[in-house]
């Protein structure tokens, strides 16, 4: 029996050892933790409050419901004047090892509406005579270094005329969200206040950007002088000397105009971030309010597909530069937009565009100096937007000035410059005095953008006006936006019609899908243009009318509702349909693009910008590949969605270029039956795969303070090679950048695979000494010559494969393109013939080629589920407009509905995202419209009215997926330590269990030990 309590107090000890040792152990991470709450999360909440209320009420929740460590978290402090006014959301500072399971953990209070990341904002001003790696997901000053000669906008667009009439910006409020002013300053006078956002103490503008923007409203200097001198001139600091913000910053800021209730905003700021929901959303919140927002549409030109945020918002009026006043500035970045892709089609961006380079403004301290970019020519337009708003009579101007009434005189008084696309100059060169008249006599209106649809108008309409449409092609697509100045809400009555204005018009079928909320000011409209198969031999010009009709609630003092009809001219060609050899298909559905994850480039020689953003489209990056093609003659259809949803036997190739994402099996399937019993040919161009490089592309994000890592290569060769692999066809996952030469001519390789099994009797391009192998070394050499093959042209079946191991020299990104090539490959895998000029450079193979034993096939990463980002895996096949009219139209639209989630009524300016209230419109489309949580995946979003009214968006839970949770790739440590922390709750309670039993048994023993010793 003593024995028994030996070991009972021996476990005893034990058992209180290990609790103290949990105790002491729990005790040090959480004063760890405490040193290093470095990570911020945003907190977005469901109401306004004050901060500390809101704090408190917060902390009060974690205190009592949160297993974790108090010590691991603290509330961020914020700029002084923040804590004077209501806000929706907290910032919060976590110990990284913490931070996953307190973001579980606040997700799930009633009150809180999402977290998101807190990002930081940080690059340094471009410059023309400096580079700079761009910091990913930055948003930055659109700025650019001063030149030789300088404009004076003012001068140049005849704002004197407006001057002499007596307006000069009396009584409108515009907002410099940028690094601020210095004052006294002697060329501005009107500064009615300044706030600081930042984490500086200082109001002064250290770097001479604010100023600057500041001068192009305001400036009194005859050397550089502004467009509304009159104009109250609020500064918001929201970038220290150090050109660094975040975004609660931004947030901060932008609840403080409203409440202070501007008039206008100018934001000569943007990035590529199109999904930081909290941003993007806030903006929403602040045009609903009715404030005028003018943003730079970015310095990433000449190349297409780069539009910046908040710019490339329907309810901002983005703005381009121009060069020598006439000219599209190189640097001016172009649209379309990519949000909607891959299964839908971007808008028309900018809205206008303006003196962008070598504009004269005002200095830091005195003085005058010229800059180039973006961000000269937003405050340019934001100026004269405050000098026109001063036209308007104080009694009716902020009932009749809103963010598309603004918009619309704007694009209707621009003026078209030649030789430039929609897509690059958006309405045109902006026009001070036809705007002028406009306002004058402007009443509310509901407008279409652009205003008419003539598809033979080149080369503003281009890519419309370069290819006419036949019959028994997919529908062409065009989405445009609904400018609606009657209310900040508004709905479609019904469903748009379309009226044939000749006897071709009836040859056409157009379906609609629409915004079923107009919100905020605007929404989208996109129009599935089809030809008749009954036009299959018509050649000729068909026209008529889209017509439709708008409603939104009454006005202040007005008991009706608004309704405003929209009548949209169409204009465009019809051909008899093509044969099938000149007809192409592009696959667009396997695109991913960056948001929401780190999408590399295809060429990793390409160092000033590390991000895939621009959407690997044909009217994207890859412009240059479109118009080659219908240059020799091809006509070009596009598909955003499974291959299943097409007929491939209408086609002579199909082109999978730089795919990122994963096939269907039924598409593996459909894809080799087409080829092999059908007749159809297959162009592959392929891009960089390899793990090892990916991870060492690894990094800290300072934006997110996350860990980055790619999901994919250049492109997903994994996948392709499912696809490949059925006609007995790999590529590798070594990396090649040279040239190969085909007589004269020359294809540029940057970054591609080679070839690592091809069937016998097929052709293929062997490297010369011009090609290097990049990753050689990280692995052992060969012994002997290796030959790298690096094109490749087979017969499979009744069709033709020609594959290529790289994409970038067809990228119009690239600085050499290999356009030439293209007629030689298609008349191979469309016709079967060899053109002399390409064939007369391959190499027969006598036998299977198998380098298996010298190359790796390529590899999936285990580290990171590219099912995250996917829109094919694990997800069922859906078709949609774009292969077939009449499906549910699906991810066709555009951002504007994002804020329309609350469905809550508030009238209220502060705090209120001025959604409809419930019931206040119903869904009156003919078509279900079925947008976002589909197989694709795609960010837009088409919002519809549940059974009870309310309107809600299906891309909520999607949206808030991606943006809460970027990629992140945290150091598996971190990790370990949540883990570890489970774990000894677990052995803790388990030895606390163990204790007290032991304890129960010796009282027992004790208990019977001293009965029988009493006995």
């Amino acid at each position: 029996m003593e024995g028994l309590v030996a070991i009972g107090s021996i476990l005893a000890l034990l058992a209180a050892l290990a609790g103290l040792q949990h105790s002491v152990w729990r005790g040090w991470h959480c004063t760890l933790a405490q040193r290093n709450r470095r990570e911020e999360i945003i907190v977005r909440l469901s109401g306004y409050n004050t901060i500390l209320v809101h704090e408190d009420r917060l902390e009060r929740e974690i205190r009592n419901r949160w297993d974790g460590c108090a010590k691991a978290w603290e509330y961020t402090k914020r700029a002084r004047t923040a804590y004077e006014h209501p806000t929706d959301f907290l910032v919060v500072k976590v110990a990284p090892s913490f931070k996953d399971d307190l973001e579980r953990f606040v997700r799930g209070v009633e009150f809180v509406k999402d977290v998101h990341p807190q990002n930081r904002y940080m690059d340094v001003l471009a410059s023309t005579e400096t580079s700079s790696e761009r910091s990913l997901a930055a948003r930055q000053p659109l700025e650019k270094a001063p030149l030789t000669m300088g404009y004076q906008p003012t001068r140049e667009m005849g704002a004197e005329l407006l001057w002499n009439q007596g307006y000069e910006g009396q009584g409108v409020k515009i907002g410099i969200f940028d690094t601020g002013i210095k004052l006294p300053h002697p060329s501005v006078e009107n500064v009615t206040e300044r706030t600081n956002w930042t984490d500086e103490d200082t109001l002064e503008d250290g770097l001479g950007h604010g100023s600057f923007v500041a001068g192009m409203v305001g400036s009194i200097n005859p050397s550089c002088q502004g467009f509304a001198p009159k104009t109250e001139i609020y500064t918001f600091r929201v970038f220290t000397n150090s050109q660094v913000s975040y975004t609660s910053w931004f947030l901060d800021a932008f609840n403080y105009a409203i409440a202070t209730r501007v008039n206008i905003i100018n934001l000569s700021i943007g990035g590529p971030d199109f999904m930081d929901a909290p941003f993007v959303e806030k903006i929403m919140e602040v045009t609903s309010n009715g404030i005028i927002m003018i943003s730079a549409i970015g310095n990433d030109g000449p190349r297409y597909g780069t539009l910046n945020n908040p710019a490339d918002q329907n309810d901002v009026i983005g703005v381009g530069g121009l060069e020598r006043g006439r000219y599209i500035a190189s640097f001016s970045s172009r649209g379309m937009s990519t949000w909607e892709l891959p299964s839908g089609y971007g808008r028309v961006k900018p809205d206008v565009v303006t003196f962008g380079k070598d504009v004269m403004g005002i200095k830091i301290s005195s003085g005058c100096r010229k800059l180039s970019g973006t961000s000269v020519a937003s405050p340019v337009v934001a100026g004269a937007v405050c000098l026109l708003a001063s036209i308007v009579p104080p009694s009716k101007r902020w009932d009749v000035l809103n963010p598309a009434s603004m918009k619309q005189a704007l694009i209707e008084g621009a003026e078209r410059i030649p030789e430039a696309s929609i897509f690059v100059q958006g309405s045109g060169k902006m026009n001070l005095k036809r705007s002028a008249e406009i306002l004058q006599f402007y009443a509310p209106k509901v407008t279409l953008q652009p205003s008419a649809l003539d598809f033979t108008d080149c080369p503003y309409m281009w890519p419309f006006c370069t290819q006419p449409l036949y019959a028994n092609a997919l529908p062409t697509i065009f989405n445009a936006t609904i400018l609606n100045a009657m209310g900040v809400t508004g709905a479609l009555l019904g469903k748009p019609s379309w009226i044939p204005g000749n006897e071709a018009g009836n040859l056409l079928h157009l379906d609609f899908a629409y915004s079923d909320v107009l919100w905020p000011w605007s929404g989208y409209l996109a129009i599935f243009f089809a030809v008749h198969s009954s036009g299959s031999n018509f050649d000729g010009v068909a026209s008529g009318t889209i017509n439709f009709e708008v409603v939104s609630p009454p006005g202040l003092g007005e008991t009706v509702d608004r309704h405003c009809h929209v009548s949209v001219p169409v204009k465009l060609q019809i051909i008899p349909t093509p044969a099938r050899k000149y007809r192409v298909l592009w696959d667009q559905y396997r695109n991913i693009r960056y948001p929401p994850a780190y999408i590399p480039r295809d060429s990793l020689e390409f160092k000033s910008d590390l991000l895939d953003w621009h959407g690997d489209h044909l009217h994207t990056n890859f412009h240059g590949f479109y118009n080659a093609l219908r240059d020799n003659g091809y006509f070009v259809e596009t598909i955003g969605h499974p291959l299943t949803c097409v007929n491939t036997s209408n086609y002579g190739t199909l082109i999978i270029a730089d795919p990122e994402d994963e096939f269907h099996e039924a598409e593996l399937s459909k894809v080799y039956h087409a080829v092999t019993q059908e007749g159809l040919g297959l162009l592959v161009l392929g891009e960089w795969y390899n793990v090892n490089v990916m991870k060492t592309m690894k990094f800290l994000d300072e934006n997110t303070r996350s860990w980055w890592s790619p999901y994919t290569g250049g492109a997903n060769l994994p996948a392709l090679n499912k696809l490949l692999g059925q006609f007995g066809v790999f590529l590798g996952d070594r990396i090649f950048s040279g040239r190969l030469t085909f007589g004269a001519e020359h294809m540029r390789i940057t970054s591609g695979a080679n070839l690592i099994r091809f069937p016998s009797g097929g052709f293929t391009v062997r490297a010369d000494s011009q090609v290097k192998d990049v990753t050689a070394s990280m692995y052992r050499q060969q012994k002997g010559n290796v030959d790298w093959h690096l094109m490749g042209f087979t017969g499979a079946g009744r069709g033709r494969l020609a594959v290529i191991g790289d994409t970038f020299c067809f990228d119009s990104d690239g600085a050499d393109s290999c356009f030439w090539t293209l007629p030689h490959l298609l008349r191979y895998t469309s016709e079967g013939i060899k053109d002399k000029a390409m064939f007369e450079y391959t190499s027969q193979l006598v036998e299977d080629l198998d380098q298996t034993h010298l190359f790796r096939l390529p590899e999936y990463r285990t580290d990171l589920a590219l099912e995250e980002i996917s829109h094919v895996m694990h997800r069922k096949t859906k078709c949609g407009p774009g292969a077939t009219l009449g499906f549910p139209p699906e991810n066709v639209l555009n951002q504007s509905h994002w804020g329309v989630w609350n469905t809550t009524e508030s009238r209220s300016i502060q705090g209120s995202n001025k959604t409809p209230p419930a019931g206040q419109f119903d869904s009156h489309g003919d078509i279900a419209l079925v947008v976002q949580g589909d197989s694709s995946g795609s960010q837009g979003s088409v919002t519809s009215s549940d059974q009870g009214g309310s309107s809600k968006s299906t891309s909520e839970h999607q949206l808030s997926r991606l943006s809460v949770a970027p990629v992140t790739g945290r150091p598996i440590l971190l990790e370990i330590s949540v883990g570890g922390r489970m774990l000894a709750r677990v052995y803790g309670a388990c030895i606390a269990a163990a204790t007290y039993l032991t304890f129960k048994v010796y009282r027992r023993l004790k208990r019977v030990s001293a009965r029988h010793r009493s006995e």
